[in-house]
């Protein structure tokens, strides 16, 4: 596992604020960046409740814009994808890790364990299983400003889902 460096935290700092920007849309606040010689080609946020899509985690969005910015550079995806780097405030659950690894993705720096879902260490080791026939393994980076994306989950299911069922919302005691 490699060392983190100032970069990291620079790139890190990028991803928060696609996940802020997740949380302000109704969102769970899950930001990320993909970053290919030294900038950022592709952002991500989720976008699950607008678009009724279970599939548009914040790492899929990026991986799609990657694929439309080699469309529009000439660029070979599987090699743009190789000298890639992902920074995700979470920890990639276990879909997005396949998906990653799929594409091929080299590194992957996140913030906080994804307890329930996550795929690199968490739940499964979908990034280095080798078992698994997704494609490369990919080097994982994990608890880079952990705190930070705790926070933001905390206070994002602190409200209520908008998007729940009316059947399904729960009631917040508002004592302050």
């Amino acid at each position: 596992m490699s060392q983190m460096s100032r970069c990291d935290h620079t790139w890190m700092e990028k991803s928060f604020e696609y996940a802020e920007e997740a949380m302000r849309n109704g969102e769970v606040p899950v930001g990320c960046i993909i970053v290919y010689e030294d900038a950022v080609i592709a952002n991500g946020r989720n976008e699950v409740n607008e678009t009724k899509n279970a599939t548009r985690h914040a790492e899929i969005v990026a991986i799609d814009n990657v694929l439309q910015w080699c469309r529009e550079k000439g660029k070979d995806w599987r090699e743009v994808f190789h000298k890639c780097s992902l920074y995700v405030t979470v920890e990639p659950c276990i879909m997005c890790s396949g998906a990653v690894r799929n594409v091929g993705i080299g590194r992957v720096v996140y913030g906080c364990a994804n307890e329930r879902f996550g795929g690199c260490g968490s739940v499964l080791n979908v990034h280095r299983d080798s078992l698994l026939q997704l494609g490369p393994q990919f080097e994982c980076v994990q608890g880079l400003m952990s705190d930070r994306a705790v926070n933001l989950l905390k206070n994002f299911y602190k409200g209520e889902n908008s998007n729940a069922p009316e059947s399904k919302r729960k009631i917040k005691d508002m004592k302050l």
